[in-house]
């Protein structure tokens, strides 16, 4: 028999909404190239952090006795010309790219960011300012320009962070303007301005969190092509130095003797190719989560 009482209690109960945030988490985790990269992600996260408890090997140790190693029980990965554990140097070399891709693009969202404020909001001729600038940097090819500052300012991991950092701003920087000049043209905007809200608080308060959504997924976006960048620097021979690993020169070095010594260039390949998977369904995922409409 029904309980009038909880029924009508359930009837006048009433529905809590749900939050934009936790609309957008339902449908992240319902997309399964989502979750998939996430996970992919999350697993190469952890063995790049945790490189330094799971190698088996410091990545510098060299055992000439050892060179030239199939992999086996004792280097699942195999060694190198000069004896050094593949199956460690992947893991710090994981490390490394990691580490570059997400400093990188901290450095190009430290200076896209505010210049697509200043371009969006600091009025006609901050905006005319900052697009010649961007179109100045869009008439250099990213990886030429990269090449030449690295020529310049020399190889190493803090010269290569920094310059694909300063290489790498323009579309961040293009996307926040373009947000900002569609938002500060809505209702709310004027409502603010007409309460006498100052500029830079309708900037932080309103307009930025509202173009947060889009700038978060070109962030992502940004991670795996920092990450190729620096593989490609590293291959060219003008990327990191050694004896510090990075995939792309582990590519580089494997490459003459793939016919013979597969496993030299086949282990860091499958690696950048993960990390460029994982990133990019990662941030499909999150387009398709924080904005359905451009699903």
């Amino acid at each position: 028999m029904i309980d009038a009482a909880k029924l009508s209690n359930a009837v006048n109960t009433p529905v809590r909404a749900r939050s934009n945030l936790e609309l957008a988490a339902r449908r992240f985790v319902r997309h399964k190239l989502a979750m998939a990269g996430f996970i992919v992600t999350l697993l190469l996260l952890i063995l790049g952090i945790c490189a330094p408890l799971i190698a088996p090997y410091d990545y510098s140790y060299s055992n000439l006795m050892s060179a030239n190693q199939f992999p086996s029980r004792e280097h699942l990965f195999g060694t190198d010309a000069i004896g050094r554990d593949y199956f460690s140097r992947i893991l710090f070399g994981l490390r490394t790219s990691l580490m570059v891709g997400f400093v990188a693009v901290a450095i190009s969202c430290a200076i896209g960011i505010p210049l697509g404020l200043l371009a969006g909001l600091g009025g006609n001729w901050a905006d005319f300012l900052v697009m010649r600038l961007v179109e100045v940097m869009t008439a250099f090819p990213g990886l030429l320009f990269a090449i030449f500052l690295v020529s310049v300012l020399g190889s190493g991991v803090r010269n290569v962070i920094l310059v694909i950092g300063l290489t790498a701003w323009l579309t961040i920087c293009r996307l926040t303007r373009a947000q900002l000049l569609t938002l500060r043209e809505q209702e709310y905007v004027f409502a603010a301005r007409s309460v006498g809200v100052a500029p830079l608080r309708i900037a932080f308060r309103h307009l930025l969190p509202n173009a947060l959504a889009p700038i978060v997924i070109v962030i992502t976006l940004s991670i795996p092509v920092a990450i190729f960048t620096e593989a490609g620097l590293s291959f060219l021979g003008i990327g990191i130095n050694e004896p510090t690993p990075s995939l792309g020169k582990m590519v580089s070095d494997g490459a003459p003797y793939m016919q013979v010594y597969w496993y030299l260039g086949f282990f860091p390949t499958v690696a950048i190719a993960l990390a460029m998977l994982g990133f990019t369904f990662l941030g499909d995922g999150l387009r398709d989560a924080l904005d359905p409409r451009q699903g």
